[in-house]
């Protein structure tokens, strides 16, 4: 099934991007990205998480809450889905590598669970100031050990994360090959950060078409990340890594973010590399819309591009489906990927 991109954004779009201008870019102009800023930015999120009840549940979503590797983790299942499946949607929360949690991240996941038809399982992996990013990857892979350790099978887990979460997915993907784990089935990036080095291009032609983050903050914060570290580094930046035999990827990025090229690079560098690749680049969105779906039609829409996806995954049609795909449904077409899908 194809899927077109709207080309008209929706009045609630307009509405949140207005919104997000006016009150969280400018915050984010004067924010340098510190131990202090990143604690008092991670409460004033949290409390507006609550107050906006972002993170609400429907009643018929469940979760249940596990420990991995000493890191707080939850399950959630909905109505069409149990805990007892063979199949599992295995999620990474974005949020800088310093705020956010797999709590405040629901409205992604609980939706993942609906139409993936899976639960999610999602962790609360160590964050910066206190911690560096070689101890994110370690909880991660250690959640993703957790389910090979429970015997969900390689090919019944798929993978996925926005933002940092997205950068974290595809860091732990190469170490997953590196190390000789199975590899998962497949993996969806929303919005990713793949180069900590800040050489993307949007960042600058994107810093005042984005209605939520300037380029120069980014750098900020990536500045910070790496914290002496070769920003070069696949460990580091996994755009420069290698994507020789990952699994099929979907990227759902916006037009207008400064972020934009992290996605089309990695996509670019991934089916380079032979992985069958989904690239959908949606208009004048803000970062990572698909968290607010619950007021962006756009963002509910995304949900059924990524079970399109899903189904031809696991129905082995994915090569077909991403040669249909591309004709019509994404925005960044391969002829700019330079390269045969």
């Amino acid at each position: 099934m194809k899927h077109q991109l709207p080309n008209r954004l929706s009045v609630r779009a307009k509405v949140l991007n207005f919104v997000l201008r006016a009150s969280v870019k400018p915050l984010v102009f004067f924010g340098k990205s510190s131990p202090i800023t990143m604690r008092i930015f991670k409460v004033l999120y949290a409390n507006a998480c609550h107050q906006l009840r972002i993170s609400k549940i429907p009643d018929h979503v469940r979760t249940r809450s596990v420990i991995v590797n000493n890191c707080g983790a939850e399950w959630l299942t909905t109505d069409n889905n149990d805990f007892s499946s063979e199949k599992v949607f295995y999620y990474l929360h974005g949020g800088g590598y310093f705020f956010s949690s797999a709590q405040l991240h629901r409205s992604v996941t609980w939706r993942l669970a609906h139409y993936s038809k899976r639960p999610v399982f999602a962790i609360n992996y160590r964050d910066a100031p206190d911690h560096h990013l070689a101890h994110c990857l370690e909880d991660a892979l250690a959640g993703y050990d957790h389910l090979l350790n429970k015997g969900y099978k390689p090919e019944n887990i798929m993978v996925g994360g926005d933002s940092a979460g997205g950068h974290l997915t595809l860091v732990m993907l190469q170490q997953i090959r590196e190390t000789g784990r199975p590899m998962p089935s497949a993996a969806l990036l929303i919005s990713p950060l793949t180069d900590i080095s800040c050489e993307s291009e949007s960042l600058q032609h994107n810093n005042l078409r984005d209605p939520f983050f300037w380029g120069h903050a980014i750098r900020s914060l990536t500045n910070f990340l790496r914290r002496g570290v070769d920003p070069k580094d696949p460990l580091m930046s996994p755009v420069y890594g290698n994507f020789k035999d990952l699994p099929p990827m979907m990227f759902i990025v916006s037009a207008a973010e400064v972020l934009r090229d992290d996605g089309r690079r990695a996509a670019r560098e991934a089916a380079a590399a032979g992985v069958p690749i989904c690239y959908e680049e949606w208009r004048a969105m803000p970062h990572v819309f698909p968290f607010f779906a619950n007021w962006l039609p756009e963002g509910k829409r995304a949900y059924k591009h990524i079970a399109a996806f899903i189904n031809a995954v696991e129905n082995k049609e994915v090569k077909s489906y991403v040669l249909a795909h591309s004709e019509d449904a994404v925005v960044y077409q391969k002829a700019e990927l330079k390269v045969e899908v």
